[in-house]
């Protein structure tokens, strides 16, 4: 018989690549991991894992029981949702995550609501950017996260997950007081060809956006400061450092010595929540969206 927990680590091999992956996706030990597979070596009669340099990969057989087993965990994720739906019952361990200025704007008000209506529920939570957020809730690692895309650039998602609206974020441009653009009531992209941008980090989601689309305008964008944090770049912009694209959400409390001007093309984020459409029965799950809906309706009307 193949034990399941087994099965998992398998899995987890198979999705994360490494033993130290699937060691930080399982929250066990690199020696734990070991200790699983050559167990389940012996349950399934034959190697599962080869050596590969410094590392390991996955033998033939490895390969063939990683796809039985993320189909088997697959089931016991739909066997569990349904189990909870029968019950009704919001209760267990919810793992979730937001973009930084989601986790700001909306975890604390939306969280807060969950855990007062649902006591028994736990939640973890956590700050990451969409791609390995997206990742997360496809490994299995996270049950649901807060995303984005921009409103020329989709954010593709891999099949098997389902999404939820969450809401439309403006973004408009921040400058410095001093600015030559301060004063205006809206701005175009093409009046900041030769400022230097504050931007995000190079390959993150919103970085790369902000080059597509200066460059869509014929912009090749001068890039003089890179901050994950919209408030650090805000500070930047207050120091007279440059200018950067300020979404509405989590940007207040705004430096005073910074001033946003929206932009003629009345550039927008749309927010939105994943998770798998395996666990889409799980009481958990539908109460989650359910706050984090109500939140986004808030900070939209607030806005």
């Amino acid at each position: 018989m193949l034990n399941l927990e087994r099965l998992r680590t398998l899995d987890a091999l198979a999705r994360h690549g490494s033993v130290s992956g699937a060691a930080a996706g399982l929250h066990i030990t690199t020696s734990a991991v070991s200790q699983q597979m050559a167990k389940l070596e012996r349950e399934a009669g034959q190697r599962l894992l080869a050596k590969n340099g410094r590392g390991v990969r996955l033998t033939d057989a490895g390969r063939l029981l990683a796809e039985h087993a993320a189909r088997i965990l697959s089931q016991v994720e739909l066997a569990q949702a349904d189990l909870e739906a029968q019950r009704g019952q919001v209760a267990g361990e919810l793992r979730l995550s937001a973009f930084p200025t989601a986790a700001r704007g909306l975890f604390p008000a939306a969280l807060a609501a969950l855990r007062a209506e649902h006591p028994v529920l736990r939640i973890r939570s956590s700050e990451l950017e969409p791609e390995r957020a997206i990742n997360g809730v496809v490994r299995g690692d996270l049950d649901l996260a807060v995303v984005l895309d921009w409103y020329n650039k989709p954010m593709p998602l891999p099949d098997g997950l389902v999404k939820a609206p969450l809401l439309d974020d403006p973004a408009d441009v921040a400058m410095p007081v001093g600015h030559r653009l301060a004063d205006r009531d809206e701005v175009d992209l093409a009046e900041f060809a030769e400022d230097e941008w504050i931007t995000w980090g190079e390959g993150e989601f919103c970085h790369e956006w902000l080059m597509f689309t200066l460059r869509s305008k014929g912009i090749e964008p001068i890039v003089g400061h890179r901050a994950a944090e919209t408030h650090t770049q805000l500070g930047l912009v207050a120091a007279g450092l440059g200018v950067c694209i300020a979404p509405l959400l989590g940007r207040h409390p705004m430096p005073a010595a910074v001033v946003t001007v929206p932009l003629k093309q009345r550039v927008r984020r749309h927010v939105y929540v994943v998770w798998r459409a395996d666990a889409d029965r799980r009481p958990s799950i539908r109460a989650a969206v359910d706050a984090l809906r109500a939140t986004a309706r808030e900070v939209g009307e607030a806005g």
